[in-house]
């Protein structure tokens, strides 16, 4: 691991855009971009847990603009078309256009939606993301992967559009209640299932660390899992091959959002959805039986689920999976393991074993 100082500095370099993630200890640092704020109107779409801590010192960050706010109501359940209506007729209130930007301030929810919301106005507009929660720090907030939810399926309506800039200050996890700061955990441990065994053994080591909230391992964390989702998506920004390994655990885990009304927080359905993709891995015979139990005792210790709570029906969950976003041609595309840190692409895999593989994670009758 590199050393890590206040702030870091990421670039990702795609074919038709660059942009930076800067991680800071303390503060937005908008410095970067400041050229980009030059004769713009700024929309800040934020919601009404984050507005009362940060909404006025971001504000502050652009004193010649004319700067105006969308609050929005707190939790995926509102990740909605009404929602993100309400912020294109903020927009339209205010008369932004082309040469306007948009900025989010929030978790992976308001990150979904206001890049949404910048490319469905007036087919495209800039914006920035100002994550706040760790799990949007480390992944939502990156890659230009944006939308709402649907009834039928999490993300369903969305589409790719990237941002100006990624501006994380670490400072804003200070304020985040332990369930959502664990529930990021499970997305960086998502990486190290992914392709990064070493990743798993630093997270083992510094599991105190971690949920004391040290600075300086948080910034480490933080910047590690930047790297490791700017380099899948400069390979492959639209999805068309690699950057699917980043859905470990998301087709299993969007069916339990969906299925529960969301009761579970994302991070925590991913480590749920991960617990199913190991026990399927098994049992098709790619993997041997312990990476389940290392993923557990490494979730276990983060306080994340590795039991559903619900007693949801199993063939319930696979019919809500046949509606995701990465079913081809009607056979399933999962992301399988082949050991910890070697997940690939399986495709065509029967429902019987789906099904069996969730039921080992649902409750006893």
């Amino acid at each position: 691991m590199p050393e890590i100082n206040r702030q870091n500095q990421i670039d990702i370099n795609l074919s038709h855009t660059n942009y930076p993630i800067v991680i800071n200890s303390d503060r937005f640092d908008v410095s970067v971009v400041k050229d980009d704020f030059l004769g713009k109107k700024i929309m800040i779409v934020t919601n009404e847990v984050v507005a009362p801590l940060y909404l006025e010192e971001v504000k502050a960050l652009f004193p010649k603009q004319k700067v105006y706010q969308c609050i929005l109501k707190d939790g995926e359940a509102h990740k909605t078309v009404n929602s993100w209506l309400e912020i294109l007729n903020a927009l339209a209130k205010h008369q932004f256009n082309r040469s306007d930007l948009l900025v989010s301030l929030g978790g992976g929810v308001i990150c979904d939606m206001t890049g949404f919301a910048a490319a469905s106005w007036m087919r495209g507009i800039d914006f920035i993301q100002m994550p706040t929660t760790l799990l949007s720090q480390i992944d939502a907030s990156v890659g230009g992967k944006t939308g709402i939810n649907h009834p039928q399926g999490k993300n369903l309506i969305g589409a790719f559009h990237q941002p100006k800039a990624v501006i994380i200050n670490t400072r804003s996890l200070s304020t985040l209640a332990p369930r959502e700061f664990n529930a990021g955990i499970g997305e960086a441990i998502k990486y190290a299932g992914i392709n990064q065994l070493e990743f798993y053994r630093w997270l083992d080591k510094h599991v105190s660390s971690i949920k004391n909230k040290d600075a300086s391992i948080l910034m480490e964390m933080i910047t590690q899992c930047c790297h490791f989702k700017a380099d899948i998506v400069q390979q492959d920004e639209k999805e068309q091959g690699v950057r699917a390994l980043l859905n470990l655990g998301h087709t299993f885990g969007h069916a339990i959002e969906t299925a529960t009304d969301y009761r579970y927080l994302h991070g925590e359905a991913v480590a749920l959805g991960m617990i199913m993709a190991a026990q399927l891995s098994t049992d098709l015979g790619y993997c041997e039986n312990n990476i389940r139990k290392m993923l557990e005792n490494l979730l276990q210790a983060f306080d994340l689920p590795i039991m559903l709570d619900d007693r949801l029906a199993a063939e319930t969950l696979l019919e809500l999976m046949k509606a995701d976003k990465k079913v081809v041609n009607e056979q399933h595309r999962l992301i399988l393991l082949k050991g910890l840190g070697q997940a690939f692409i399986a495709e065509n895999v029967k429902d019987a074993d789906i099904i069996h593989a969730i039921q080992t994670c649902l409750p006893t009758p």
